[in-house]
């Protein structure tokens, strides 16, 4: 484990407070331990794995050790997973009776998903496409094989840090489109945005669009004097020219959409960046100052799930805890294999275009359809009840943090961190299933299905959205009875906590949610269109009140710098309340909305006691130190 990743969660795990249940079943776990062994303190198993085995089996045998419960207690290292820790409702538990998988006092154990990049060495002579700047600066090394072959990835950390895939610019000062070409499906830029770039290999736009970013691998690249016309892959190329929300902007209040080109050997030109060089099997990386690649801990991603509770209506996954664990270390290859095309908040378009005629089901003069796919998470959860994360880490993900998917209900997560996560860091809900056309309600016949009466309390997420500029803190989706509250949001791309799906006045599963006394601040980084807390769609008995919202972001390229917001009821949103928020100023907006909404004593007036009570409680204010200040 890195001395970075150590320092990040040290104070947590000291802090964590293990209960040690009367006539409890212990189960220990160590890095040195072995599978064969019996899993006492003395002799631990090796895998996380192994340990639910043997709870399992305990469970099966009715073995009356169980009675109070079962702790698995997991000795500090870094646990590599090969697959994901899978559980299943035969390990489900009971309230008198629990399974709970837990650091052991004092000590912060990894589970990972990634795999180790050895081998470096600086390289000699002249790499051909290097840039000059970089010649002789880059080091090596052979890309690492997982299951006999060479592993694919998108991200790469060093020391715990991540590193930047080469890009250029290497700020924030962007280029920007000059024509979209819809017929041919084409973009022309500026040709000193290219520079000497001529082949394209692997070449991917990042392109800026309103309230999200598209991912689209380039597949001709074509320079004509001053400008330059780049087409794109398939699918995504189709759905991006024809999908109509969000969309590029040409010649608009801030000028035309934005975007960086990224993934190709002629733009490594700064310490700090990588490449993966797919056609030799390398990756090349020019170290940053005080880096040294013969001791560095170099990750790459292998894995895209490290937990997964798999539950049914019928069969749930209940009374299982997770207690100071780190989860590390995922990938995400989709946008390499297929784009990324998001609608909103990282959800991506498996298809979308505008409709000639308009009209759907729900929406008389809706003008375009979209079906959407889900952004997978490092823990991911469906068919349970009465799970908990305590004082755990989300750290170095390369998609979502936790999702509680579906048919989930009396769930919490309390206590934890979300940190450099390149999409949303929690999700929670539906949004819609991918045969369904995404703003038609979501009411399922089995009320089962819709995730309710979760809580999410005095959690950090910060540094969440890092790659997928459209993503945001706190994604909830198709939820009833949620309650977060108490957690501290920042340093956000978009918005903080997006809550509903659907942009319809409809009745829908959605109502009795509430979002109270959260701190969200430095957040829409990167992206407009955005707020503190945003809604979407019919909520009767929603409540969104005692929230502090602050420090927006002021990003250069947003395609309209004044369209943002504290507070922001979208489409559809109705029978919602709105009250005693604390922000500097009272710039919010109603988009469309349907009835019975109220707003009440929101803005700078609203008092010290609700302003400073926001985000998290005392007890939980460890999470913030090493946080940067601004």
């Amino acid at each position: 484990m890195t001395g970075s990743l150590s320092s990040k969660i040290l104070l947590s795990c000291a802090l964590l407070t293990i209960s040690v249940s009367a006539g409890a079943a212990d189960i220990w776990v160590a890095t040195t331990g072995s599978d064969r062994n019996a899993g006492t303190a003395e002799k631990p198993l090796a895998t996380v794995a192994a340990a639910l085995r043997q709870a399992r089996d305990l469970r099966r045998l009715h073995d009356p050790a169980v009675q109070g419960g079962v702790h698995i207690r997991v000795r500090g290292g870094e646990y590599r997973l090969v697959e994901p820790l899978f559980l299943r409702p035969e390990d489900t538990g009971t309230a008198a009776s629990p399974t709970i998988i837990e650091a052991a006092p004092g000590e912060q154990p990894v589970l990972s998903g990634g795999v180790p990049v050895t081998g470096w060495r600086q390289e000699v002579g002249k790499r051909p496409g290097l840039p000059a700047a970089a010649q002789g600066q880059v080091w090596v090394a052979s890309a690492p094989l997982v299951g006999g072959r060479m592993l694919a990835f998108r991200q790469l950390w060093v020391n715990g840090r991540k590193a930047v895939r080469a890009r250029s610019p290497n700020n924030d000062n962007l280029p920007r489109l000059l024509a979209w070409d819809v017929d041919q499906q084409a973009a022309s830029v500026p040709a000193a945005a290219v520079g000497a770039l001529r082949q394209v290999n692997q070449l991917e736009m990042v392109l800026h669009q309103m309230w999200a970013v598209a991912v689209l691998r380039v597949k001709t690249l074509t320079v004509q004097g001053n400008q330059a016309r780049l087409t794109f892959q398939q699918p995504e190329s189709r759905v991006q020219f024809e999908h109509p929300w969000p969309r590029p902007i040409l010649n608009g209040k801030n000028g035309s959409s934005a975007f960086y080109l990224t993934n190709t050997i002629e733009l490594l030109d700064q310490p700090g960046e990588w490449f993966y060089d797919a056609a030799r099997g390398q990756v090349l990386y020019w170290p940053r100052p005080g880096e040294t690649m013969g001791t560095a801990k170099v990750v790459a991603p292998a894995l895209e799930t490290l937990v997964q509770v798999a539950g049914s209506l019928d069969q749930p996954v209940a009374h299982v805890q997770f207690k100071g664990l780190a989860f590390a270390y995922t990938t995400w290859l989709r946008p390499s294999e297929k784009g990324h095309v998001p609608i909103q908040a990282g959800l991506f378009m498996l298809d979308g275009y505008s409709l000639k005629t308009p009209g759907t089901p729900d929406k008389k003069d809706l003008e375009n359809q979209a079906w959407i796919g889900r952004p997978p998470a490092a823990v991911a959860v469906s068919g349970a009840n009465h799970m908990r994360f305590e004082r755990c880490q989300f750290l170095h993900l390369a998609s979502a943090g936790l999702d509680y998917e579906s048919g989930t209900h009396d769930d919490a997560v309390v206590g934890c961190t979300f940190r450099d996560i390149a999409g949303n860091g929690i999700q929670v809900g539906k949004f819609s299933d991918m045969g369904t056309e995404t703003h038609l309600p979501y009411q399922p016949t089995d009320e089962r299905e819709i995730c309710t009466n979760e809580i999410l309390e005095n959690n950090l997420l910060t540094d969440c959205g890092n790659e997928d500029w459209g993503c945001v803190g706190i994604a909830a989706g198709y939820v009833r009875g949620i309650s977060i509250r108490h957690n501290e949001v920042t340093q956000v791309p978009y918005t903080g906590i997006s809550l509903g799906w659907g942009w319809t006045k409809t009745t829908n599963a959605m109502r009795d949610n509430h979002v109270q006394a959260n701190y969200i601040h430095h957040y829409a980084q990167h992206t407009y269109d955005v707020a503190g807390v945003y809604t979407l769609s019919a909520q009767p008995g929603t409540v969104i009140s005692e929230n502090r919202i602050d420090e927006i972001g002021r990003a250069a390229y947003v395609h309209d710098p004044e369209h943002w917001f504290y507070l922001y009821l979208d489409e559809g949103s109705s029978n919602i309340t709105v009250q005693d928020n604390w922000c500097p100023s009272e710039k919010f907006l109603a988009n469309a909305n349907g009835p019975g909404n109220i707003w009440k004593n929101n803005g700078p007036m609203v008092s010290e006691a609700i302003k400073q009570a926001a985000g998290l409680e005392p007890e939980f204010r460890d999470l913030r130190n090493g946080l940067a200040q601004k």
